[in-house]
């Protein structure tokens, strides 16, 4: 798909942040996390306005590059002329979170078959596998409300957030928040394979082992560390290098 380049029509911080975004959605896709063209990733904009970047409703997300990239308000208006069409209803949610967290530089929502299925079970994440332990450590839960179109569950869907950065929407879907595109997506991953290995040890049949709760306490720092303190940064630019291997087009 191409679009006009706007790299030299926005700020070297935007392009920056459009790049990035546009590498979370190539990777989603990668990593086999998407659902056609049905979930989103949204990145807030740095300034006083509440404007954020989206995809471009239609789209695949091996399909998206920095510049197709829409920009839009808080109500998903386009702020920019594009030759796609944005999806306010599928906006719902991240406005809702956006909204609540001045630090939610971006949110990441999936309906992975292993998500949906860990959302559909009355336990949630179970603390068996040391990936469930990085996510329980900041873990919420949302009950279905039916599709999230509505703006009247934008309040019960803050309150349950809180500060939490691991949302796990029963029967829909996984959803994190990060400070960072990178962050996000990494919280992603560790939520997404907590999700493939409790599914996958349930499908066993023996009884499960399960973490000693005082270990979960203590996760957080254990993160800290695994990462050198820099969250999602530490990963992505290698990240960033095996999307320039397969294909660097995301950057246009």
């Amino acid at each position: 798909m191409n679009s006009p380049t706007l790299k030299n029509q926005v700020s070297p911080e935007e392009w920056q942040l459009r790049v990035d975004l546009a590498a979370a959605y190539r990777l989603v896709a990668l990593y086999g996390w998407s659902d056609l063209i049905f979930t989103h990733i949204s990145a807030r904009i740095p300034g006083p306005e509440h404007h954020f970047l989206i995809n471009p409703y239609g789209l695949m997300f091996d399909e998206i590059t920095a510049s197709s990239l829409i920009r839009v308000d808080q109500g998903c208006n386009k702020l920019h002329d594009s030759p796609y069409p944005v999806n306010p209803a599928g906006f719902v949610i991240h406005s809702a979170i956006h909204e609540a967290r001045e630090d939610a530089g971006c949110v990441l929502h999936t309906h992975t078959r292993a998500g949906v299925a860990v959302a559909a079970q009355r336990g949630g994440v179970l603390p068996i596998s040391q990936q469930s332990t990085f996510v329980l450590a900041s873990l919420a839960y949302h009950d279905y409300q039916g599709v999230a179109f509505r703006p009247e569950e934008k309040p019960s869907l803050q309150a349950d957030l809180g500060d939490k950065n691991f949302l796990c929407l029963r029967n829909h879907g996984l959803l994190t928040v990060g400070h960072s595109i990178a962050d996000a997506f990494l919280s992603m991953y560790v939520f997404e394979g907590a999700c493939q290995i409790q599914v996958a040890a349930q499908a066993g049949g023996a009884e499960l082992i399960a973490v000693n709760p005082a270990i979960v306490t203590g996760t957080a720092q254990a993160m800290k560390v695994q990462t050198g303190g820099m969250g999602g940064a530490f990963a992505w630019p290698a990240l960033l290098r095996k999307l320039d291997r397969l294909d660097p087009g995301f950057r246009d």
